[in-house]
């Protein structure tokens, strides 16, 4: 088997693969041996089958069959011996006169390269890398949050501003019919609070939706319908006050500090605010590098500037999905695709230039901290390593499981990298300012 490479110029080449009799046919022979051996054609006993007849019958296929596992193989080994970056997979040339009654044959495939180019990490304009502290006005709610949690429920006669009132939204209409708890201090609608404000149990008021809650989310769980129906809702519902009740604020003690954390682990209160802004700013923190890793992706697909095989992409996608589409719908997906496209190869070679990988001890004490975080949302907060190196086994076992946390784990390896190398100015704001700067 003879194979060679054309360069069309930097991002297109043809392998040509010529293959031979002698190439196939010991295999093929061979082959066709065994099915004369277990052959059950009428006429004739087994295993004493003409091999003439046998050729005729399932000659072609096996050649064929045979032929195409030679061009795969041999093909596969080629572009590994070459170092060939290719885009896609190799695409069949269409051939008009092809025979496949002849004995030696010639394939040709075209391939799309990958391009040359070069990324800088240190960026001429800087990226900014927020910090995000939680200010005095954020903890102070985040206390009263947890007092009102761990407060005591003072049942009232009459709805006042701050109350929550347990009741049931009716719409026949929009088939709602559920009964939940509001707090009046989510509601943000003068008007509906105006008309709630005074209500005894038992009377039935009529709010109008939109704009109802201080959240959107409220919406949704509040009615008891998907947050998508809830989204830009604008109804009428009634709403049947059953019960009335003031939340009286948990003291801030030192019951109160070991319901909350255990035993004398916090002892005042401002231990309390202490541990609520550490904790808080240590969830920040993963939003915030979320944030800087798309901000650097975006900047690299930006500013790092290459061409692509167009034409090469657009055909392979045209012809190795599921269905094959159009020029024009291989065309649209082309375009879906390119961003992410890009970014693969930037990714793959600044991971190329920069030696990171992944390796299994490291995944295996990634994939430990994060069953560790997850028992702790469950109040295990100190698992024995055992128990920890028993799940991680079973969850590494999954390949979907490892695909996930290996990515993972790379994400977290190349913000370290641009934390480390990347032109990154620090810019310090509240949550608040951070979700208005970045959401809008």
């Amino acid at each position: 088997m003879n194979i060679t490479k054309e360069q069309i110029d930097e991002l297109n080449a043809v392998v040509k693969v010529a293959v031979t009799k002698e190439d196939y046919q010991d295999k093929v022979e061979t082959i066709l041996k065994d099915y004369r051996k277990q052959a059950n054609i009428p006429g004739f006993r087994k295993g004493q089958v003409p091999m003439g007849l046998i050729k005729k019958q399932y000659g072609k296929a096996v050649l064929v069959d045979e032929v195409n596992k030679l061009l795969q193989d041999n093909l596969n080994k080629y572009l590994t011996e070459e170092k060939l970056d290719v885009l896609g997979n190799p695409l069949p040339k269409q051939q008009d006169n092809f025979n496949w009654d002849a004995e030696d044959f010639a394939f040709e495939f075209e391939l799309g390269l990958a391009p040359s180019f070069s990324i800088d990490l240190k960026s001429k304009d800087a990226i900014t890398h927020y910090k995000i502290v939680a200010d005095a006005k954020m903890i102070d709610e985040q206390v009263e949050r947890l007092q009102k949690q761990y407060g005591k429920l003072i049942s009232k006669e009459v709805v006042g501003k701050t109350d929550e009132i347990t009741g049931t939204f009716v719409n026949e209409a929009e088939e709602i019919d559920h009964k939940t708890t509001l707090e009046l201090d989510k509601i943000k609608d003068e008007n509906a609070l105006k008309s709630l404000i005074g209500k005894k149990a038992g009377e039935v008021v009529t709010l109008n939706t939109k704009d109802l809650f201080t959240e959107d989310y409220l919406l949704g769980s509040s009615l008891g319908i998907s947050a998508t129906k809830a989204d830009n809702l604008e109804i009428e519902v009634s709403f049947t006050i059953e019960e009335i009740n003031e939340r009286e604020l948990a003291p801030l003690d030192q019951e109160f500090f070991d319901k909350l954390f255990g035993k004398d682990v916090i002892t005042s209160e401002e231990g309390l605010k202490e541990r609520i802004k550490t904790d808080s700013e240590k969830q920040f923190e993963q939003q915030s590098d979320q944030k800087l890793l798309n901000d650097v992706t975006e900047h690299f697909i930006e500013t790092t500037k290459f061409d692509l095989p167009e034409e090469f992409l657009t055909k392979w996608i045209k012809t190795t999905g599921e269905k094959q589409l159009t020029d024009d719908e291989a065309n649209e997906e082309f375009k879906k695709s390119e961003k992410g496209l890009r970014y693969q190869l930037i990714e793959g070679k600044i991971i190329q230039e920069n030696g990171i990988q992944i390796q299994f001890e490291e995944l295996k004490d990634f994939a430990k901290g994060f069953i560790k975080e997850q028992m702790a949302q469950f109040g295990q907060l100190d698992p024995k390593d055992e128990e920890l190196d028993g799940i991680a086994a079973r969850v590494l076992s999954n390949q979907d499981e490892v695909k996930r946390l290996s990515e993972q784990l790379m994400s977290q390896k190349l913000l370290n990298l641009y934390k480390e190398k990347a032109n990154l100015t620090s810019k310090e704001v509240t949550y608040e300012d951070f979700v208005k700067e970045v959401y809008g």
